[in-house]
C-alpha cells in the first residue's frame, strides 16, 4: 500500500471517528429532549470540528437511529441486562448508534463497529461502561452480521 493510499485511508478512519462523535452527541441530545432531529443536526453542523466528519456518515448514523429507533431498541433489548429506561443517555445513544450501523454500514466490518463504539464510550460514558457496550454489541453482531462471523 503506497503512502497516499494510507494518508487516505487514515484520513476516512477520522472522518468516520469523527461522524460518529458527532452524530453520538446528536442523539445523547436527543435522548435527553426528544425534539425535531432537524434542529438537533443544525446545531451539530455548525460545531467546531464538524468539517472534519465524514458528513455522508454523519447524516446516516444520526437520522438513521432516529427514523428506526424503535426496531433498533427491540434488536438490542434481549442483550441488555436492565430495563432500557435505566440506562444512561450516553450508553442507549452508543448502542443504538452501534447497532444501526452495524446493521446498515456492511463495508464496515462488525469488530470495528464494536471497538469503536468502545472508544466513543471510554470517551463520553462512565468508567466501565465500555464492557457493557462491549458484550452488548458482541451478541447484537452474532445476530446482525452471522455470514461475516461464519466466514471468519
Amino acid at each position: 500500500m503506497s503512502d497516499d493510499d494510507q494518508k487516505r485511508r487514515g484520513h476516512t478512519r477520522n472522518a468516520r471517528r469523527r461522524s460518529r462523535e458527532l452524530a453520538l452527541q446528536g442523539l445523547y441530545q436527543w435522548f435527553l429532549n426528544p425534539s425535531e432531529v432537524g434542529e438537533i443536526d443544525a446545531h451539530i453542523q455548525d460545531a467546531p470540528g464538524f468539517d472534519k466528519a465524514d458528513r455522508a456518515h454523519y447524516q446516516s448514523l444520526l437520522h438513521g437511529s432516529v427514523r428506526n429507533l424503535e426496531d433498533l431498541i427491540h434488536q438490542i433489548q434481549p442483550f441488555v441486562d436492565r430495563p432500557w429506561p435505566e440506562l444512561s443517555p450516553v450508553e442507549k445513544a452508543v448502542l443504538v448508534l452501534g447497532t444501526h450501523e452495524m446493521n446498515t454500514h456492511l463495508d464496515i466490518p462488525y469488530r470495528v463497529v464494536i471497538n469503536e463504539a468502545v472508544e466513543l464510550t471510554k470517551t463520553f460514558g462512565g468508567t466501565d461502561a465500555f464492557k457493557f457496550i462491549n458484550g452488548v454489541l458482541d451478541k447484537v453482531a452474532g445476530q446482525a452480521r452471522q455470514a461475516e462471523i461464519r466466514a471468519q
